[in-house]
């Protein structure tokens, strides 16, 4: 990336931002927008959107800053949920993707299962932004951003196990594909336990806040880069890093007068991270939208939202009796607020290409991410309107500086 083009992408996402405020619309909507707008204008990036770049540059600041601001409280009393929707619901929206794809396409069977995978990731980053705009039940809230947490690991994980049966390694067993699927996720929760644990003991023993911030950048970027290099799970052990600096590493080693400031300092890192991703996102949508209606695409697009509604609809159903019940309101959020973004894209791209498929996986990708933004995205507010999710008072507080009220679960 250029000093030229790293400037233009943040002029750019400046005046977005400001314009997305004033106008009331999710920023994720407007950069996506701007960059289609740069892209029609013959206006280039020498930054091209690859699967290396999002991994290992953007998604780690994004998965943990997300992670930092979940408080342990809320997100353990509903974890049977988010874990349900998220080991349970992407298999099953994926499987419903993938097999319509196979019968309505006749792609083949390793090229539907990919693709089934891989758009299972959600993005909620426009959801949250129009949560931050009105004041919601923080239950909704929680579910949203934890439930999109742990599926992007699961499908991130599940497209790894569909790579090495692509490929016919040693995992095209079924012993072979449980000892990954154990190493994948039990190594990345572990690899972010202990990159974080062991910033937090260094943490522990200065109060320099530039050192503390240093310290949690070296566990998001050190976990997530650690897991990928043992082929375990990047997303996991940035999330576990985020989870245990934001509650255990704002209980105690992380001082008072660093906790502000290293909120802060995140909230600008995902901000960076997502300008860059949503404008080149935007540009490439731009280059392949001769493709974006074909039949591919807006097959894709259906079986989608249908794979969605009945991973949430279903899932939801078990928990009815319990004290965890999901409101059918919040459900249906959680259907049409599945957005996808940054890691779907990126999984994309990264298809062997050996696939037969594989040209026809990332436009019909693109074209889903595009729907969800535009369409889902600009719809969120109207849809909480609607059903009247929307609290009356101020704008919701930041949960970064006021922890999560307790809720009784319905």
């Amino acid at each position: 990336m250029t000093v030229t083009t790293l400037g233009l992408i943040l002029i750019v996402a400046c005046l977005v931002a400001i314009a997305s405020s004033r106008l009331k619309l999710p920023y994720s909507v407007g950069l996506v927008a701007a960059g289609v707008g740069l892209s029609l204008a013959h206006v280039t990036f020498d930054l091209p959107l690859t699967p290396e770049l999002i991994f290992t540059v953007f998604l780690p600041p994004l998965v943990f800053e997300a992670a930092l601001q979940l408080h342990w409280q809320p997100f353990r009393r509903d974890l049977p949920v988010t874990l349900l929707l998220a080991f349970v619901g992407v298999p099953l929206g994926g499987a419903v993707v993938a097999l319509g794809m196979h019968h309505f396409l006749h792609w083949g069977w390793m090229g539907s299962g990919l693709f089934g995978v891989l758009i299972a990731a959600t993005d909620p980053v426009a959801v949250i932004a129009a949560f931050k705009e009105v004041k919601v039940a923080p239950r909704l809230s929680l579910l949203v951003e934890s439930e999109s947490l742990l599926n992007d690991g699961v499908a991130a994980v599940g497209f790894a196990i569909l790579v090495g049966l692509a490929g016919g390694g040693h995992t095209a067993s079924v012993p072979g594909i449980a000892l990954s699927l154990l190493w994948t996720v039990l190594g990345g929760v572990a690899t972010g336990a202990a990159v974080s644990g062991a910033a937090l003991i260094v943490a522990g023993r200065t109060t320099d806040h530039l050192v503390e911030i240093t310290l949690t950048t070296i566990a998001a970027y050190g976990s997530f880069l650690l897991a990928e290099h043992f082929h375990m799970s990047g997303v996991l052990a940035s999330m576990t890093a985020g989870l245990i600096v934001g509650n255990i590493g704002f209980a105690g080693p992380i001082t008072d007068t660093t906790h502000a400031r290293m909120v802060a300092f995140w909230d600008y890192a995902a901000f960076l991270a997502n300008s860059v991703i949503f404008i080149l996102m935007g540009s490439r949508i731009a280059d392949e939208s001769a493709d974006l209606f074909s039949r591919a695409s807006l097959t894709a697009l259906w079986l989608v939202l249908m794979g969605r509604a009945a991973a949430v609809y279903l899932l939801s159903w078990a928990f009815r009796p319990t004290r965890l019940r999901v409101d059918i309101r919040h459900q249906h959020i959680l259907v049409w607020g599945g957005l996808r973004g940054a890691l779907a894209l990126a999984l994309a791209l990264a298809v062997p290409a050996s696939v037969p498929e594989r040209g026809a996986i990332v436009v019909a990708a693109f074209a889903v991410v595009a729907f969800s933004i535009f369409v889902q995205g600009l719809t969120m507010q109207p849809l909480m309107r609607a059903l009247k999710l929307i609290l009356p008072g101020d704008a919701q507080p930041k949960p970064e500086l006021q922890p999560f009220p307790e809720t009784n679960g319905h």
